[in-house]
């Protein structure tokens, strides 16, 4: 493999810097419809309604990873496939990710609906009886959102194609549009949570259906999904790494439902909501990083499919500046939070210090782990991570419990958010560097 020092004229970075632009754009806008979401939703539902709506939205985060990781399957191998200039290929990988995720999601929805009818779903998430329906509301969302799940592969298609901020696009879409469904439940005074739920799942859902003829009649005709170009050989070849991805996106899916869960169940469906709060404040930093290391991913597959170490050193060399930016960025959030509620949220919602210190903690460990991860994604080194994230969940789960039932403090569950953060760190900057500088061997390479 070759490792000489990357060219002076970079088509790669500047597409990466191209990409940057659009996605801040995109991506800032998106952050700021769901700051305004926050104080709209919580007017139409009220705390303790907005607390079981943030309880069922965090249950969905488990439909981003039904695909057995074929989205970034679709990723990492359109990405190698177009950089060898093999379109056939390409539209064989399009084709099968495409009616694989049809395959999958039809009998999903189908046992997920059905488990919610026979289960008693206001024990986990409404133990006053408030809402009426709830069984309901959760299969309409279900329903909703796996349709969306089907073609929302036309985002990881972009992405393969190193054009993130398209896919950013689509998602910006379908978030303004809810936006602007919520405003209107709020100004006629349609305040229930399967409005909410209606607007929320199917918003998306209608952005996808119209980026599909887009994408696949009128700009990459020759990348339309054809049943005929359809190939068993390209699942399994996509579901070997694919499956390792599908294992990663449910351990933080895992922990990040488990959280909304537990503090529903152990306190209040009220108090998810000053969590949520935090974490929504702290996501604009998530927002911003993950666009800066966004474009990165499949870059880097191109990067080293042919070879060119240095320039994946000079990149990561340019995110840990931005790392450092950012922490320092968190700090002063954590800081100024108590201003920001007040002007975001009012009276309607108090945010204890503590949690915004603790979730501004868990953000600084969260993008550590995404500016190694995503480098490491586009190698495909995924073993390691894959170790580390299941003893992740399972220490969190196991421990966040017990800790709740001793100290009835949700102060213990978020300081475990970002202790189980720690080896995932500590393993992923070291695997990084092995492979970069020559010396992993074994699974350090895998």
């Amino acid at each position: 493999m070759n490792i000489g020092k990357a060219s002076k004229v970079d088509p790669r970075s500047a597409l990466i810097k191209k990409n940057v632009l659009y996605s801040f754009l995109f991506k800032g806008w998106s952050g700021a419809i769901f700051i305004l979401l926050v104080p709209l939703t919580l007017h139409c539902l009220g705390a303790y309604e907005n607390g079981v709506w943030l309880t069922i939205s965090g249950a969905l985060i488990w439909i981003d990873s039904m695909d057995i990781g074929l989205g970034n399957g679709l990723r990492n191998k359109l990405a190698m496939y177009m950089a060898n200039n093999e379109t056939k290929k390409a539209r064989e990988v399009v084709s099968s990710t495409f009616f694989m995720l049809i395959l999958i999601i039809i009998p999903t929805v189908t046992a997920l609906t059905g488990t919610v009818h026979v289960i008693d779903v206001y024990s986990f998430m409404d133990p006053k009886h408030v809402v009426t329906g709830l069984n309901t509301i959760i299969c309409v969302a279900l329903v909703l959102v796996c349709s969306t799940f089907i073609f929302k592969f036309i985002g990881n298609f972009y992405q393969g194609m190193q054009l993130p901020a398209l896919s950013i696009l689509l998602t910006t879409s379908g978030h303004t549009l809810t936006l602007v469904g919520t405003y209107y439940l709020y100004k006629t005074g349609s305040h229930s949570l399967m409005d909410i739920v209606l607007v929320n799942t199917g918003s998306p859902l209608i952005v996808y259906l119209l980026a599909y003829p887009y994408t696949f009649f009128y700009k990459y005709k020759d990348m339309r999904p054809s049943f005929f170009s359809f190939h068993w050989d390209l699942v399994k070849e996509m579901l070997s790494i694919g499956i390792k991805f599908f294992v990663l996106q449910i351990c933080g899916a895992i922990i990040m439902l488990s959280v909304n869960f537990i503090i529903s169940k152990y306190f209040m469906p009220s108090m998810v909501t000053p969590y949520q709060i935090a974490y929504r404040y702290f996501s604009i930093m998530m927002l911003a990083f993950s666009i800066i290391t966004t474009p990165y991913w499949s870059a880097t597959t191109d990067a080293y499919t042919r070879g060119d170490i240095e320039w994946i050193r000079l990149a990561m060399k340019r995110t840990n500046k931005i790392l450092y930016l950012a922490i320092i960025a968190i700090m002063l959030m954590v800081i100024v939070s108590p201003f920001i509620y007040k002007i975001w949220i009012g009276h309607m919602v108090t945010v204890p210090w503590l949690i915004t210190i603790l979730m501004g903690l868990y953000t600084v460990t969260y993008i550590i782990i995404m500016n190694y991860s995503f480098f490491l994604n586009g190698i495909g080194a995924l073993k390691i991570q894959l170790i580390t994230s299941l003893l992740s969940m399972f220490l969190f789960i196991i421990l966040s419990i017990t800790a709740v039932k001793n100290t009835h403090n949700i102060a213990s569950v978020l300081i475990l958010m970002s202790a189980v953060n720690i080896p995932c760190i500590a393993f992923d900057v070291l695997q990084f560097y092995k492979i970069i500088n020559g010396t992993a061997k074994g699974i350090w390479k895998q």
